[in-house]
């Protein structure tokens, strides 16, 4: 071999090495962003969007290595149920007080989380209210525009 090809062999080794390493080292779009992740403890059973969610102290996280707009429950307790919960919206908000899950109260008497907000993540989710609340809601409305 000539020392021409032997130096462009050895130009091209240099030059996929350092692009390997370069992807090693680089963040990710995915990894950008730090995933969202803590604890709370239910102290009754809930429905979050399309589950039924039952009492006992969870870890969460929402961010990097979830699909898109979905929020990863994993119960603590011996059941140590897992749950998807898809995110109705997110939005960016401002450093505040601690973290809170709204659970709203629906015309049946059962509960439903509505929101969880992060803030100490920049963020606050928004998650809809089960099928048999919108239903609820939706009767409850053509009612009221029925005795207008």
């Amino acid at each position: 071999m000539t020392t021409i090809c032997k130096n462009r062999i050895r130009s091209f080794g240099y030059a996929v090495a350092l692009a390997l390493t370069t992807l090693n080292f680089a963040p990710s779009l995915a990894s950008g962003q730090e995933a969202a992740r803590g604890t709370f403890t239910l102290s009754h059973e809930v429905r979050w969007a399309n589950v039924t969610v039952p009492a006992g102290e969870y870890q969460f996280s929402y961010g990097t290595g979830q699909p898109a707009r979905v929020v990863r429950l994993n119960e603590l307790t011996p059941a140590h149920h897992s749950f998807l919960v898809l995110v109705e919206a997110a939005e960016n908000i401002a450093a505040a007080d601690g973290s809170r899950l709204l659970v709203k109260t629906a015309a049946d008497g059962t509960s439903y989380v509505s929101a969880m907000q992060l803030p100490e993540f920049g963020t606050a989710l928004s998650f809809t209210a089960p099928p048999r609340t919108l239903r609820q809601i939706a009767k409850a409305g053509m009612v009221a525009a029925a005795s207008r």
